[in-house]
This record gives structure tokens, C-alpha cells and sequence, in this order.
């Protein structure tokens, strides 16, 4: 069950690196596909964009070390905390920006930390 738990929690992870990409380097190229803003758009909102992929660039390292710390109970307070961030962060995105993100991001955010609760 552990194993599953790890799975889900590295794909949450990595998840985040393509969104914290994409939101950064990648925001200019794929912003206006992505996100559905016009190029002119893409223009204004870059530098917030990138500001909020580097905070999703933390949501991240939290995950990473909740899944690679030594210590078992500092590995389940930061999974725990990690995946409890992007649950939050995601429903929140979902009744402001799109449901989509609730699919994106809570929906596998929710089922590893439900998982890793079972272990």
C-alpha cells in the first residue's frame, strides 16, 4: 500500500514540475494554448505567472522530501502538509479559475494523501 501511496505522491510531484514549467519558462510558448489567453495577455500576466510557478516550485520540494526524508515522521509531515497544500491550492483554483484544475490537481492530490491516511 506504501508503494501506491509513494506513486501517487511522485506524481502529484511531478505534476508540479510541469506546472511550475509551465508557468515559468514555458508560459510565453504554451501560456496562450494552455491557459487560453490571447498573446497580448500572455505579455501582461508573465511575470505573475512566474512568480506563481515558483511557488509551486515549493509545493514540490515538500513532496520530494515527504517522499526521500530518512526520518519516517518528518516524511509524513511533509507529505502530508504538501498534499494537503495542493488540495487546498486546487479547490481554490477551481472555484476561481477552472474546474478543470480540480481534476488536475486535488483529485490526485486527495487520493495519495487518502492512500498514504489507509497506510
Amino acid at each position: 500500500m506504501s508503494l501506491i501511496a509513494n506513486v501517487l505522491t511522485a506524481l502529484v510531484a511531478l505534476i508540479h514540475v510541469y506546472i511550475v514549467l509551465l508557468e515559468t519558462v514555458l508560459f510565453r510558448q504554451r501560456g496562450p494554448k494552455v491557459f487560453g489567453f490571447t498573446p497580448d495577455k500572455v505579455e501582461v500576466l508573465a511575470t505573475a505567472m512566474s512568480n506563481q510557478g515558483f511557488y509551486n516550485g515549493f509545493l514540490v520540494v515538500a513532496l520530494a522530501l515527504g517522499l526521500f526524508l530518512p526520518d519516517p515522521a518528518q516524511a509524513a509531515a511533509l507529505r502530508a502538509f504538501g498534499l494537503g497544500c495542493v488540495c487546498a491550492a486546487g479547490i481554490y483554483g477551481a472555484m476561481t479559475v477552472s474546474r478543470r484544475i480540480f481534476f488536475v490537481q486535488t483529485v490526485p492530490a486527495a487520493l495519495a494523501l487518502a492512500v498514504w491516511l489507509a497506510v
